[in-house]
């Protein structure tokens, strides 16, 4: 098993297979486990870029340390990874939760990232927060998992609820368990805090790497407003709306494309 360790933790990581284009490094968001498929390493990066991710403290098979997380902690666990792997500078995509510990990471550690891909995602503070999901823990699953799902698409109202089947719509056989693998819920709650804490928006400016920025014009996560946000705060940052949500990724198959581009062709 691909573990290694740090003053702090054991990290579990994967890479996919070695590309002409180099390694990057991909952040996942709330709640990610790599033993949930498909993941980033089985996106269309793979094809061209060796695609390192990880699992975040607390979450998959990466211990969980005592105490409460900061999203401080979170940017230097990324830091030790790529020390460990022996990797000074290389492009990082942070997806939703994924990006708010990749701007941290910029602005904590510069010379670990060469080019920066901010998807759906928020910088708190004067910027706009992402939706507050610490606040849907205490509902049933049920509730829980059907207000997700308008969160993360608010194209999803109660009408268009009550007019699919069953099928479409999560159960409480299903709610909690979309998911193969899931996290203790005291170690997803630590995530979640420091995720509330999250706030980089007076520090943006202090990010030197090109910029990409890519956001779902349904996402009612980290909404329109949010990315737009980062666009008028960071120096050196493109940004684009795609055709979705939260998950906008998988729902539009332009915006893989795009990121590949962007990252082929923007010189660090």
């Amino acid at each position: 098993m691909p573990t290694l360790f740090t003053k702090h933790l054991k990290i579990y990581f994967e890479k996919s297979a070695p590309k002409n284009n180099g390694p990057l490094l991909f952040i996942g968001g709330t709640d990610g486990d790599l033993r949930n498929k498909p993941n980033q390493l089985d996106s269309p990066l793979t094809e061209q870029f060796e695609v390192l991710s990880y699992d975040q403290r607390g979450l998959g098979q990466t211990s969980c340390p005592a105490g409460d997380f900061t999203m401080q902690q979170y940017a230097d666990d990324a830091r030790d990874l790529l020390d460990l792997l022996g990797i000074e500078n290389i492009p990082i995509i942070g997806v939703s939760f994924g990006g708010m510990v990749a701007q941290e990471l910029a602005i904590r550690h510069p010379n670990k990232v060469s080019k920066l891909v901010l998807c759906c995602t928020s910088s708190g503070g004067v910027g706009g927060s992402s939706y507050p999901l610490h606040e849907l823990q205490e509902m049933d699953p049920v509730k829980r998992a059907r207000l997700g799902m308008k969160i993360r698409d608010v194209r999803i109202t109660d009408e268009w609820i009550k007019v699919n089947s069953e099928s479409q719509i999560p159960s409480k056989e299903t709610s909690s368990s979309i998911k193969i693998f899931n996290s203790k819920t005291s170690h997803l709650m630590k995530q979640l805090h420091a995720r509330k804490e999250h706030d980089t928006y007076d520090r943006l400016k202090l990010i030197k790497a090109p910029v990409m920025l890519a956001g779902g014009k349904f996402d009612g996560v980290a909404p329109p407003r949010n990315m737009q946000a980062l666009h008028e705060q960071i120096n050196d940052s493109v940004y684009k709306l795609y055709e979705g949500g939260h998950a906008f990724l998988g729902q539009d198959k332009t915006a893989y494309s795009d990121i590949i581009d962007w990252l082929k062709e923007i010189k660090p």
